[in-house]
């Protein structure tokens, strides 16, 4: 089989370093995507998965912005061919109760964590259908799934990002191309290690594995859903969340 190319948006993350690296351990060329080189220490990112014998590699670009999205496509199929497989993953939070919330944080939000979504697959779903090949996996939440205090602008762009799987693997399957969501729980991250004691030993206690997950959990998920062989996988949201949210 010939070495399938990913494209992982917001990959030097936690999270994302993992999907990275687990893609990569399948054989992808993987390309991460990153806003500021470095502030985001992109080049040495690459390189220590480099030394796992991970064939790692980067392109700057803000997914909120359509035209550099047009361009960082360019650059990544003149450097590395055609994209099969596309990880949306970058993401931010601007929490604060709606009654308080500014247009900034509802915009920049939205922007990135779905719009975003969109300029890049945009870029890519074209080629996909016509090399009748495609494996698309965006990363949601489950404060998509069932609303959270403080985040209507992140549960809104989380939700929004599954009805745009949705209605994309309709679009997609008759060609061969995926979509699928996977919605992490709560995961052992820098943005989760942020969080105040008691509010994570609160959130945590409402967990019924116990505790939260990691990366490596997500990240599984992923390559599940990019594999070849999961091509009649199509439209699914894949909560990975330890029990917090159950649901058909």
């Amino acid at each position: 089989m010939a070495q399938r190319l990913a494209l992982v948006t917001g990959g030097e993350g936690g999270i994302g370093t993992e999907i990275c690296r687990q893609l990569g351990a399948q054989g992808a060329k993987v390309v991460t995507t990153c806003l500021d080189p470095e502030r985001e220490n992109i080049k040495d990112w690459a390189e220590k998965l480099r030394a796992e014998d991970i064939d790692a590699h980067w392109v700057q670009c803000n997914v909120s912005d359509y035209d550099a999205c047009v361009a960082m496509a360019n650059d990544v199929q003149s450097r590395f061919g055609a994209v099969e497989i596309l990880v949306n993953v970058a993401g931010i939070t601007r929490d604060g109760f709606l009654h308080k919330m500014d247009n900034d944080q509802w915009r920049s939000v939205i922007d990135i964590n779905l719009s975003g979504a969109f300029n890049v697959t945009r870029q890519f779903v074209a080629g996909m259908r016509e090399q009748k090949f495609g494996r698309i996996v965006n990363i949601s939440s489950v404060n998509g799934q069932t609303g959270q205090f403080g985040q209507t602008n992140y549960s809104a762009a989380k939700a929004g990002l599954h009805g745009f799987t949705m209605a994309l693997a309709k679009e997609g399957a008759p060609k061969g191309v995926t979509a699928n969501t996977v919605s992490p729980g709560y995961v052992k991250t820098s943005m989760t290690e942020a969080i105040p004691d008691q509010v994570r030993e609160a959130i945590v206690a409402q967990i019924p594995a116990g505790d939260m997950g990691e990366p490596q959990d997500i990240a599984r998920a992923v390559a599940f859903l990019a594999a070849d062989e999961a091509g009649y996988i199509n439209g699914a949201n894949l909560p990975v969340n330890g029990a917090l949210f159950c649901s058909f």
